[in-house]
């Protein structure tokens, strides 16, 4: 789930190595994806002394660092398996799920904050989670330069940053040239499964996938929630409280 961080301030900072490897660079105007907007902001938001921890400890153990060369999807899990690829994880907690229940296929989660981060590497060690590792840079670039074409059995992608003002509307993950370079990464047969509780978004996300001529809708519109995607518990609130969720399903054809 890549939403806004919290505002309190981080104030116990990483060390300086940590740092380094964690923080995506500022873009140089000749680098790879300078031009792209990105739909997130990084901000000094709240990390527990726990994730501080997981990143210090854990990082090296259970992340892939980001490098623009095509990767091996099974190198790091040490087999081959049907994987997935999650965009903007949030604290993990749906991710560890769906992975746990899912044995058999391997898990890929990318997401820029540290917290998130922090918070999912914990999740990994304590469930000793083998089929889960975590890319921590932006979706955009770890799309176009490690995947693969034709190489992902699915693509997750829950509760994106809505950017509810209209002039923001741009900052939205899921616009054409990125929904057509995802569907590429996708191999014939494999799914998009995004998710959204802002109904202008799903709105434009019916839209943008349903023009993508390398994908076709499973159903006629929104999607029943598969029984693979736990409800969250923000989403159980917002659904007793009358807010919409909106499920979108595609597959990439042959």
């Amino acid at each position: 789930m890549n939403t806004n961080t919290p505002d309190s301030p981080d104030t116990a900072p990483l060390s300086e190595a940590t740092r380094a490897a964690l923080e995506p660079a500022t873009q140089a105007p000749h680098s790879p994806g300078a031009t792209h907007i990105r739909s997130f902001v990084h901000r000094r938001g709240h990390i527990t002394q726990g994730q501080r921890d997981a990143l210090e400890q854990l990082l090296d153990k259970w992340s892939i660092p980001y490098t623009p060369q095509r990767l091996d999807l099974a190198a790091p899990f040490g087999r081959q398996a049907p994987t997935v690829l999650e965009i903007g994880f949030g604290m993990g907690e749906t991710t560890q799920k769906i992975a746990q229940a899912r044995p058999d296929d391997n898990f890929l989660g990318v997401e820029v904050f540290n917290a998130g981060v922090g918070s999912l590497l914990r999740r990994i060690e304590e469930s000793n989670l083998q089929n889960l590792r975590i890319i921590q840079h932006d979706a955009v670039e770890v799309v176009r330069d490690m995947i693969p074409p034709d190489s992902l059995a699915g693509v997750h992608v829950y509760f994106p940053d809505p950017w509810p003002k209209k002039r923001h509307h741009k900052r939205r993950l899921l616009q054409p040239p990125f929904v057509s370079l995802l569907a590429s990464r996708i191999a014939p047969g494999g799914y998009l499964h995004c998710a959204t509780d802002w109904q202008d978004y799903a709105v434009q996300m019916l839209e943008v996938l349903s023009a993508e001529p390398l994908l076709r809708n499973t159903v006629a519109d929104y999607a029943p929630r598969p029984d693979y995607r736990p409800q969250t518990k923000f989403e159980t609130r917002g659904l007793r409280l009358g807010h919409g969720v909106w499920d979108l399903i595609f597959r990439r054809t042959a």
